[in-house]
């Protein structure tokens, strides 16, 4: 019997996709949550065989769940199911630790392919998505990604979200009114945010957020 943990914050979805799951005879859903950093604790506690996680999750995206998944629950497999399956987020997803990304309009054969495959230890990317990520491997013409330092992964609080609301479009004063902090405390926020990522300007340090599920690519 394969044990399923999954997170998604919609829960219309969430439900479906469990009574779907529930019915192949060598399936069982041990947990659900609608909370990234739920899924992570669910994860821990329980070690399920596969997580299925949406990126666009409260307190933790499904991006930065399945890093603390894969850390500290490294025999639960992660799959990524979302409707976000730009480059970035597919790259994000396999470099923080997924082993199977599919968009959410995939086929109900092409997840539960997915799970088995990962469950073997092998990945699952749906063909859409495997094209997608080709291009970025090999179009030599793009735009690299921004390349996080050894730091990425020491963001506080407070940073990931200046982060999240610079990359929604808000401006230095916008920030500072929605955290209750001076504009000048933003900017040394944003400095700093540069500084720690390896990165040099604005329009990159969205493409970062983008890329780690901060923000909504659309």
């Amino acid at each position: 019997m394969i044990s399923l943990l999954l997170a998604d914050d919609h829960n219309i979805f969430r439900t479906g996709l469990k009574n779907l799951l529930s019915q192949e005879e060598d399936l069982e859903v041990i947990a659900e949550t609608d909370d990234g950093a739920d899924a992570v604790e669910l994860a821990v506690s329980l070690v399920p065989n596969v997580a299925i996680l949406d990126i666009s999750m409260p307190t933790l995206t499904g991006i930065e769940a399945a890093r603390g998944i894969t850390s500290q629950s490294p025999a639960t497999r992660v799959i990524i199911l979302s409707m976000h399956t730009t480059k970035e987020y597919v790259s994000a997803a396999l470099v923080a630790g997924a082993s199977g990304f599919l968009s959410k309009s995939c086929t109900h054969t092409d997840l539960i392919q997915a799970i088995h495959d990962v469950v073997c230890g092998k990945h699952y990317l749906s063909p859409t998505i495997s094209s997608s990520l080709i291009e970025l491997i090999t179009n030599p013409a793009a735009e690299p990604l921004p390349v996080p330092s050894k730091t990425d992964n020491q963001l506080s609080r407070r940073e990931n979200e200046v982060l999240r609301l610079l990359a929604e479009g808000n401006c230095t004063k916008e920030v500072a009114a929605r955290l209750g902090i001076s504009a000048k405390t933003v900017e040394s926020y944003r400095l700093n945010l540069m500084k720690k990522l390896n990165i040099v300007n604005m329009a990159n340090l969205v493409r970062y957020a983008i890329r780690e599920g901060i923000v909504d690519a659309d």
